[in-house]
């Protein structure tokens, strides 16, 4: 018997190095093929120019990292607040039977696959925005829409758990003194589920940011600097999505580069949160 659980002990082992070794394994591909480029580019070249032209030898991501970094701002700005509504209702107002309902739902919506959202934002945002706004639709204002409503369950789903995990005698304690409901909500749930909180913001901040199809149908896929919301943008996803078909030598070399960007990016945005969320588990 000993030796059995042993060898199932090992056996678990060797599977999760392996996870770890197929990490290291795409981190050092990833590597090889777009480090090149940056170092005969240099670093400042390739992630501070905005001139993004591979014909001629240009190869200047910063007009899609600051698209990006658009999305992904409207992204958050659009899902936080209906994550958060949503999550108090469901832990603090909502009965057991009607939480149980309304979560798993919620949670089906990850479960839909990008490329609906993608057409729901053509057929929908599209003509609002051109009607209402301008523009002609494909704009970072309706990537942030779509990106906030996909991140949503993300958010939703973590701010739930963080703010039932909080004890219930901070809630009796708080009433006992004379708080009202909202009162102990405010000063005393949400700060102590703030890390929960936080660490679901940047795990739907690495989503947003890794989000290729949707964004590729709706954001308008133009390498430029964005001067308001309704302009159309390329982000660092679609950017290799849309080229990489046909993209060889340094194109290509610099494709793979942009995907080191993004690689980074995830990394240090689950270090972030992993380390929010084992400080909470600390204190």
């Amino acid at each position: 018997m000993k030796s059995r659980e042993n060898l199932i002990q090992f056996g678990l082992l060797i599977i999760a190095l392996s996870t770890i070794v197929i990490l290291l394994l795409i981190a050092l591909f990833i590597l090889k093929e777009g480090l090149p480029i940056i170092l005969r580019v240099g670093i400042k070249g390739f992630i501070c120019s905005t001139h993004w032209s591979p014909q001629q030898g240009q190869f200047g991501i910063l007009a899609m990292i600051i698209g990006t970094a658009w999305i992904t701002a409207g992204a958050i700005l659009v899902s936080l607040p209906l994550s958060l509504s949503c999550a108090i209702y469901l832990s603090e107002f909502s009965t057991p039977k009607v939480r149980g309902t309304l979560k798993p739902i919620i949670e089906l919506l990850a479960g839909i696959p990008s490329v609906v959202y993608g057409f729901m934002g053509m057929v929908i945002l599209f003509p609002l925005i051109r009607n209402y706004l301008g523009g002609a639709g494909p704009s970072i204002l309706t990537a942030s829409v779509i990106l906030g409503i996909m991140i949503l369950p993300t958010i939703t789903s973590i701010a739930i758990d963080s703010l039932q995990a909080v004890p219930h005698s901070y809630r009796e304690g708080s009433l006992s003194l004379g708080a009202t409901r909202w009162q102990t909500i405010r000063m005393v749930i949400l700060p102590a589920a703030k890390t929960g909180i936080l660490s679901g913001i940047i795990l739907g901040i690495g989503r947003a940011v890794g989000e290729t199809m949707a964004v590729i149908m709706i954001a308008g896929n133009s390498v430029i600097i964005p001067k308001s919301l309704l302009d159309p943008v390329r982000t660092l996803t679609a950017n290799i999505a849309l080229e990489m078909n046909y993209a060889t030598g340094d194109h290509r070399q610099a494709l793979f580069a942009t995907g080191i960007v993004l690689f980074i990016t995830i990394i240090i945005l689950n270090i972030i949160a992993h380390t929010i969320a084992r400080g909470g588990v600390e204190k």
